[in-house]
């Protein structure tokens, strides 16, 4: 194959990559609690090199001026502080600073079913809990229980606080892990770990704002900017492709031309 094909065709690939995930961004610029993902390229070294590594007899030296092209690189999630935005709704929960709040998926049976979520639109299901409003998980305690709301107007302090009037009824866990890269979306703003990571967490240092929601987490000029930039990346590297081919046809036509 031809060398400037494959670097070329890496290039469509790993730009499609790139698209995929700002698009995706970029539909979700209006969800709650939305933390925005950031594609990564990796640039691959030159063929001489990666022979050398594999103990393969060495490639034309000419091969180092070109490089390897890029490969896709593992995705990463922005954890950036989103704008807080007043509901009036009692029961919306926004985190200022760093943390978490901690639901239970009720319908996970395979074993750890905590989940980490910014979306703090909840509300009080048939069973007076709180739980979260778009999945009807319920929001866990600094105790790791289900919070059993009374009727009627409840205050929310900074600290996570539950009160009835002057009266405690819970406190709302604000949690963290050490190394968020572990984390892994699961759709729903929801977040999960492994269970080491999980029994790693600790109390967070972000405070409680009633009243509001945290919006998402995407820079919706930027990332439009972002997903035109890889369509361009795109076109320029399937044009090469285009020409690469030419190339190879000429050569066939006529440097293999028997006079």
């Amino acid at each position: 194959m031809s060398y400037g094909l494959q670097l070329s065709a890496a290039g469509v690939l790993t730009s499609m990559y790139r698209m995929d995930v700002y698009a995706n961004n970029l539909a979700n610029t209006d969800t709650v609690g939305f933390k925005a993902d950031i594609p990564a390229a990796l640039t691959r070294k030159p063929v001489t090199e990666e022979d050398a590594d594999a103990g393969m007899l060495p490639s034309n030296k000419m091969l180092e001026r070109l490089g390897g092209g890029t490969l896709a690189f593992p995705t990463a999630t922005s954890h950036t502080q989103a704008s807080l935005r007043s509901t009036g709704n009692d029961l919306d929960l926004a985190i200022q600073g760093d943390g978490f709040f901690v639901t239970r998926d009720v319908a996970d049976a395979g074993g750890d079913a905590l989940r980490f979520t910014r979306d703090g639109r909840f509300t009080r299901n048939a069973d007076g809990l709180l739980v979260m409003a778009t999945t009807g998980m319920p929001v866990l305690d600094v105790s790791g229980n289900s919070i059993k709301l009374p009727n009627g107007k409840v205050t929310v302090d900074a600290d996570g606080t539950i009160r009835h009037g002057q009266a405690a009824v819970a406190r709302v866990q604000i949690t963290d892990v050490p190394d968020r890269s572990r984390l892994r979306k699961q759709g729903h703003s929801l977040f999960t770990a492994p269970a080491d990571a999980m029994s790693s967490r600790f109390a967070a240092t972000g405070s409680i704002r009633q009243n509001h929601i945290e919006e998402s987490g995407v820079d919706e000029v930027r990332t439009l900017l972002n997903v035109t930039s890889a369509a361009r990346d795109i076109e320029s590297n399937l044009a090469m492709i285009q020409q690469h081919d030419r190339l190879m046809e000429r050569a066939i036509a006529v440097l293999g031309r028997v006079n």
